[in-house]
């Protein structure tokens, strides 16, 4: 088995898949005529985001995320902690924890998006 893609439900799609693009140089995949489910490529594994309203019409309830109290991030790799993370302020996210070195040798930045995600930016492990 192999981890597929990770899906946000978020309000809006477009307005999600254009913000990673921004703030985080990620590719649209691309985005279904509905505009109710998108996805960005990431490498192996696909981010993707569905309306909310759209899980709502599938008998699912989904939730806002809270990013004071998380239940789940996404990571992306970078080399550059600091300059991911300005550049993801800069197109809106919010700054949850400037970069850190981690005692285990990584730096570690996290910031929520603009439907309240928390994203961690980190350098490679090892």
């Amino acid at each position: 088995m192999r981890l597929g893609y990770t899906i946000l439900y978020v309000d809006d799609v477009s307005r999600a898949l254009g913000f990673y693009e921004r703030a985080f140089g990620l590719t649209r995949a691309f985005l279904h005529d509905s505009g109710d489910y998108g996805e960005l490529a990431t490498g192996s594994t696909a981010l993707a985001f569905s309306s909310r309203a759209l899980m709502e019409r599938l008998g699912k309830h989904p939730v806002a995320p809270d990013p004071a109290r998380p239940v789940c991030e996404i990571a992306l790799v970078t080399d550059d902690v600091a300059a991911a993370l300005d550049r993801a302020v800069a197109a809106g996210a919010s700054l949850v924890q400037p970069a850190k070195q981690m005692p285990w040798g990584q730096t570690v930045g996290y910031v929520s998006d603009l439907d309240g995600f928390l994203v961690e930016i980190c350098t490679p492990m090892g």
